[in-house]
C-alpha cells in the first residue's frame, strides 16, 4: 500500500497509539491482552461498542482500529479467497483416519490464511477471507447419510471425530496458545446436522442420553484437548431454546464445565433467525440482547446492530457487551493482528510442499471398498474406458467451502497422465441425476466444425467488459468449467474481464438436448456476471445476472457439427462459468459402448456432485431435495450406465466419488472393485490414477456407514440415535464404519491387557501384534472397539475407542498399544452421567469392527462405579 491512502492510514494509526498511551489507564504493548483489550474496550462509544460485536467490524480510526471481517473459511483449505491449496473435503481426510495428517493440513491451511493476511499487512484493513479467525472444522457428527453437509464433516463417530478435530484445531492455531498461527472454530455447537429444509427454525428434541453420548463428545475434546480459541453455535434450538441464546449450553457446559475461554460467533443470521423462525423474541433487540446474555460474543449478521436499542430499554447492560468485547479484543491481539501498522508483506501462500501433502493426503482418504479377484492394481498397460459424469469435472474435485485450485486434475486427467493418452477412452455416459446438467464433455466439443479441429473451444480474453479489439490472451479450453474465485484467467490483470469462446458442438446422436449455462454467484454481494450462449448463430440463453433464463432447449436431427458460441463478462462478483448439458440417454449410452467396444478395462467415475448435496441448495429432483437427499441409492441414471458397462463383458471398476455413502447394491453386484475416493481435492486425478497403477497401496477407512436402503433408517427428522450409525444399527450394513481394504495382508496376534480386572477410574493398556502377512508394503488402520455389558439398553453395540494408523513393510511386525483411561471405557446413562459401571466387557483389536475384519478380541471385567464430569 502506497500513496496518501497508506498517508492517512498510518497518521490514523499514530493518532491511536498516542491516545493510547497517553490514556490514564494505559498499559504497556507487553500486558497481557486482556488487560490491553480492557484499556480499549473502556474508551469506546456505545454505539462503537454494537458495531464491534458484529462480524463486519468497523474500523475506529481515533483509536487506531483497522476494520476486521472475522469471517473466514478454512475447512479443506483457505477458502473463497483465490488460490490456495485445495485438499480433501472433509469426509475425505476422515477417511484417512490419520490424525497426524489432519494436523498437518490445518497447519498448511492456517499459513496460506496467513500468508494472505501478511499480503495486507497487520494494521490494515481486512475483509471477508483475509483474516485469521478460521470458521472450521465441522464437527457435528454425521448421523444420516440424507444430510447434504455431512461432506463437511468426520464422519458419524464421536471418538474418531474428536481425535481429528484436536489435531486439525491444534495445526491451525500452532503450539504457542499466547501467539497462536490462526484460531480454529469448531462448529455448528451443537446437536445440528440437518434436515437442511427448515434448519433456521428447527428445535431438536434429543434425549439427554443422546446429547452426552454422541453429540457433545466431539466438541468437548476439540475445546479440552485441541484448546480451540472460538466455537461457533448453531441455527437450530435445543427444546424449545435457540442454541445462540442457551446460557446452558454456552455457559454451563461451554465454559464452566469445559473451562472454555476463548469467544462464542453465531452462524450467519442465526440471531435473527432466532425472530424470525424461531421467534423466541419479538425484535432483534430482544434477540441480541438474548444471545450476548447467554455467551454469544460474535455476531454474523446485521441482529447485534439493534443491541444499543436493547441496552437503552433494560434488556442488556453495557457491562455484558463489555465482556465479550474484551473476549475479541485479546484475541486480535493475540494473532498480531492490532498494534503498530506493519507494511504487507509478500509471503508465498502456496508451496511445493502444500501441494504434495494434498496429493498424500488424497491417496490416504482413498478406500478400497472391494477387490474381487485382485481386480486391483490394473496390470500391465491396459486400454482403459473412462465413463461417467465425474470423470472429468473440476467441481467434484473442489466439493463446497473450497479454494481455488490453480491447476486441478480430474481423473481423466490423471489417468492419461499415468498410463499413456492412446491408451486411454473417454464417455460421460450420463448426468449425475435427471434434471441436473453436467458439464459438456470435451468430447462433444471442437475448435472447428472441420475435421482434425483440436478439442474443445477458442477461448479469447478480453481486459475489461467489451469484446473491442484484439484479445489479451487466447487459448483452446477443452471444456468450460472454471472455477474463477477471486482470481483471473489466462494472466489478465485484476479486474473486470470479458471471455469469448468458439466452436462447434458435436452431437453424440439425435433427440432432445438442453444447453445450460452454470455462473457460480457469489453470496451476500453486489452484481453479477451475464452470459450470453449462440447456437448456430442464434441467441439461445441470455443472462443479465437475475439467475433466470439460463437453459435453452434444442433438438438435434442428427451427430452433425452446430457452431457454438459463449461470452462471459465479469463485471461483478461472480466466481465461475460452466457450459453444461443434458443429452438424450441413449446417445450418451451408445457413446458409452463405443468406447467400451475396445477397451480392456471399464474405469467409472459415478456418485454425487455439490451441485446435488450440499448446504441449502435451490434443487428438488428425483433423489434430492434442498440439498438433501431423498434416497441414499446411485442415481437412476448413473445405474443405468453401469448396467451398460456391465454388458459389455468388461472387467468394471467403480470409483465412488461423493461427499456420503451412497448405496452401491448394483455397483457391489456388478463391479470387480468398488473405491471410494470422496470429493478428493486438487490432485484427487492424480491420487486415484497412482492407486488404480498401484503405485500406491490404499488403506482409507470408512468414517461413515454405507446402508443398503433409505427404508433401513429412522426418519431423517428424527435425532434419536436408535437404530444409526454402526454404534445402533441392527440391520447388515453394505459396507460398515471402519471398513477397507489393502494390496497387501494384515495378521494379529497375541493380543494382551494389562490386567483381566479392573476398578473403576483405573486405565487399561491393551496391546497387539501386528504383522504385514503380504508382498508389499502398506499402512494399516488398527482400531480398538469396546462392547459393553449385556443388558445395558442404552449402551451402542460397540463403539470406537482407540486408532492408530502405521506402515509396515512386507513381512514386519509391530507391537501397537492402546491406553484406555476412564472416559474411554465409561457410558453414559438416560439422564445423561457418563461413568464407568461394573461388569464384563470385550475389546476387540483389528483391522475394522469384528466380523469385518481380521484382529483379535479380549475380555475383561470392571469393579465398582465412577461418575465422570459432562
Amino acid at each position: 500500500m502506497s500513496g496518501p491512502h497508506a498517508t492517512r492510514r498510518v497518521a490514523a494509526v499514530a493518532a491511536g497509539l498516542l491516545l493510547w498511551v497517553g490514556h490514564a489507564s494505559a498499559v504497556t504493548p507487553a500486558a497481557a491482552p486482556e488487560q490491553r483489550a480492557r484499556d480499549l474496550v473502556s474508551r469506546m462509544s456505545l454505539d462503537e461498542k454494537v458495531a464491534q460485536l458484529q462480524s463486519a467490524a468497523p474500523a475506529i480510526p481515533r483509536l487506531g482500529i483497522p476494520a476486521y471481517e472475522w469471517w473466514n473459511e478454512g475447512l479443506h483449505g483457505a477458502a473463497r479467497a483465490g488460490y490456495a491449496t485445495v485438499f480433501p473435503q472433509a469426509i475425505g481426510l476422515a477417511a484417512s483416519w490419520n490424525p497426524d495428517l489432519l494436523q498437518q493440513v490445518g497447519e498448511a491451511i492456517a499459513q496460506e490464511a496467513r500468508a494472505r493476511f501478511d499480503a495486507i499487512g497487520a494494521g490494515h484493513d481486512h475483509g471477508r477471507y483475509e483474516g485469521l479467525t478460521i470458521w472450521s472444522p465441522n464437527i457435528n457428527i454425521f448421523r444420516d447419510p440424507r444430510w447434504g453437509r455431512g461432506q463437511e464433516t468426520y464422519g458419524e463417530d464421536p471418538y474418531l471425530t474428536g481425535r481429528l478435530a484436536v489435531s486439525f484445531v491444534q495445526g491451525i492455531q500452532g503450539p504457542d496458545p499466547a501467539h497462536p498461527r490462526a484460531i480454529a472454530t469448531p462448529k455448528h455447537f451443537a446437536v445440528h446436522s440437518g434436515p437442511e429444509a427448515g434448519r433456521h427454525g428447527f428445535d431438536i428434541d434429543v434425549s439427554p442420553h443422546d446429547k452426552e453420548a454422541t453429540f457433545l463428545p466431539s466438541f468437548r475434546a476439540a475445546i479440552t484437548e485441541g484448546h480451540a480459541g472460538s466455537v461457533m453455535c448453531g441455527y437450530n434450538a435445543l427444546h424449545g431454546t435457540p442454541v445462540c441464546a442457551d446460557a446452558g449450553l454456552l455457559q454451563d457446559t461451554l465454559r464452566t464445565s469445559w473451562g472454555f475461554t476463548g469467544f462464542v460467533v453465531s452462524d450467519c443470521d442465526a440471531v435473527d433467525d432466532m425472530t424470525k423462525f424461531h421467534y423466541y423474541r419479538a425484535d432483534n433487540a430482544g434477540s441480541s440482547a438474548a444471545a450476548l446474555r447467554a455467551g454469544t460474543d460474535l455476531d454474523c449478521g446485521f441482529a447485534y446492530a439493534e443491541l444499543g436499542e436493547a441496552v437503552r430499554r433494560g434488556d442488556v447492560d453495557v457491562s455484558v457487551l463489555d465482556t465479550a468485547l474484551v473476549r475479541l479484543f485479546a484475541a486480535r491481539y493475540r494473532l498480531g493482528e492490532l498494534g503498530v501498522s506493519a507494511s504487507p508483506r509478500a509471503r508465498p501462500a502456496e508451496s511445493p510442499a502444500h501441494a504434495a501433502l494434498a496429493l498424500d493426503a488424497a491417496a490416504q482418504s482413498m478406500v478400497l471398498l472391494k477387490n474381487d479377484n485382485g481386480a486391483l492394481p490394473l496390470r500391465g498397460t491396459p486400454r482403459i474406458a473412462v465413463i461417467g459424469p465425474n470423470a472429468d469435472t473440476v467441481e467434484t474435485l473442489e466439493a463446497n467451502y473450497h479454494a481455488t485450485s490453480r491447476a486441478p486434475v480430474t481423473p481423466l486427467q490423471g489417468l492419461r497422465t499415468r498410463f499413456g493418452t492412446e491408451r486411454i477412452r473417454y464417455a460421460q455416459g450420463s448426468p449425475v441425476a435427471v434434471g441436473v446438467p453436467v458439464p459438456v464433455p470435451e468430447t462433444a466439443l471442437r475448435t472447428q466444425a472441420a475435421p482434425g479441429a483440436a478439442t474443445g473451444l477458442s477461448g479469447s480474453y478480453f481486459v475489461g467488459t467489451g469484446f473491442q479489439g484484439k484479445p489479451s490472451a487466447t487459448r483452446v479450453d477443452r471444456s468450460i468449467d472454471f472455477d474463477w474465485d477471486h482470481v483471473t484467467p489466462a494472466g489478465l490483470p485484476k479486474g473486470t474481464y470479458a471471455v469469448r469462446w468458439t466452436g462447434a458442438l458435436f452431437p453424440p446422436g439425435p433427440g432432445d438436448y438442453t444447453l445450460a449455462v452454470h455462473v457460480d454467484r457469489c453470496f451476500d454481494c453486489v452484481g453479477h456476471d451475464p452470459v450470453r450462449l449462440f447456437v448456430d448463430g442464434k441467441l439461445v440463453v441470455q443472462d443479465d445476472g437475475s439467475d433466470t433464463a439460463m437453459q435453452a432447449r434444442l433438438h438435434f436431427d442428427d451427430t452433425r457439427p452446430h457452431d457454438i458460441r459463449l461470452e462471459y463478462v465479469h463485471s461483478g462478483n461472480d466466481q465461475g462459468v460452466r457450459l453444461q448439458w443434458l443429452a438424450p440417454a441413449d446417445a450418451q449410452l451408445a457413446e458409452v459402448d463405443r468406447t467400451l467396444s475396445d477397451a480392456d478395462v471399464a474405469v467409472a467415475f459415478v456418485g454425487l456432485s455439490p451441485d446435488v448435496e450440499g448446504e441449502e441448495l435451490r434443487i428438488e429432483v428425483p433423489g434430492f431435495a434442498g440439498g438433501d437427499r431423498t434416497d441414499i441409492g446411485l442415481p437412476a441414471a448413473q445405474r443405468a450406465l453401469l448396467m451398460r458397462a456391465a454388458a459389455s463383458g468388461k472387467p468394471l471398476v467403480v470409483v465412488l466419488m461423493s461427499g456420503s455413502a451412497v448405496a452401491l447394491d448394483e455397483a457391489n453386484e456388478r463391479a470387480a472393485a468398488i473405491v471410494a475416493a470422496w470429493y478428493p481435492g486438487q490432485s484427487g486425478g492424480t491420487a486415484v490414477a497412482r492407486l488404480l497403477a498401484g503405485d500406491d497401496n490404499p488403506a482409507g477407512r470408512l468414517p461413515v456407514t454405507f446402508y443398503r436402503s433409505v427404508r433401513d433408517l429412522p426418519p431423517f427428522t428424527s435425532y434419536q440415535m436408535k437404530g444409526r450409525t454402526y454404534r445402533y444399527f441392527d440391520g447388515t450394513p453394505l459396507y460398515p464404519f471402519g471398513h477397507g481394504l489393502s494390496y497387501t495382508r494384515f495378521a494379529y496376534a497375541e493380543a494382551r491387557l494389562s490386567q483381566p480386572a479392573l476398578t473403576a477410574g483405573d486405565t487399561l493398556t491393551a496391546s497387539v501384534d501386528v504383522r504385514n502377512s503380504g508382498e508389499r508394503d502398506g499402512d494399516e488402520v488398527v482400531q480398538a472397539y469396546l462392547g459393553f455389558p449385556e443388558g445395558d439398553k442404552l449402551a451402542p453395540h460397540r463403539t470406537l475407542v482407540g486408532l492408530q494408523r502405521v506402515h509396515l513393510r512386507a513381512g514386519e511386525t509391530r507391537r501397537i498399544t492402546f491406553v484406555l483411561d476412564p472416559r474411554r471405557l465409561s457410558s453414559v446413562d438416560a439422564a445423561g452421567q457418563r461413568a464407568v459401571v461394573p461388569g464384563s466387557y470385550r475389546l476387540f483389536l483389528g483391522g475394522g469392527q469384528p466380523g469385518d475384519a481380521p484382529g483379535q478380541s479380549l475380555e475383561f471385567t470392571l469393579q465398582g462405579r465412577q461418575a465422570l464430569p459432562r
